[in-house]
């Protein structure tokens, strides 16, 4: 009877360390690495920005540049108008795409229609 109970508590142990490593590859897989270049324009994450008023305000500020990338996800940004550098941490950053499209010469246009009936 001990035994029984021994090796039904070993067998949940094992199922439960068999599913924590599934599920630590499964989140692993899905982090998005923050890598961003020099000189690339990025929108920093205000976090302080929840304690006031207006819940449909935008909580990214910029756009600002990056000006150096430091080990473990620092980076050093500047504004466009401002000599000052602050440090950000990668996590509170997301690239402005602006400045992508207005480099580009064309842009595709795709309109969207009803699918075509058998009876048309």
């Amino acid at each position: 009877m001990m035994q029984e109970l021994e090796c039904l508590r070993f067998e949940a142990y094992e199922n439960s360390r068999l599913y924590k490593e599934r599920v630590l590859v499964v989140h692993d897989k899905n982090i998005k690495r923050r890598e961003f270049r020099l000189g690339e324009l990025v929108l920093v994450y205000n976090s302080r920005l929840r304690l006031m008023s207006g819940k449909l305000r935008s909580r990214l500020e910029g756009p600002y540049r990056v000006e150096k990338a430091e080990p473990y996800g620092v980076f050093h940004l500047s504004h466009p108008s401002s000599p000052n550098f602050f440090m950000v941490n990668g996590h509170h950053l997301k690239l402005y795409h602006s400045e992508k499209m207005k480099n580009n010469k064309e842009l595709e246009i795709f309109l969207l229609a009803d699918p075509a009936t058998t009876e048309d």
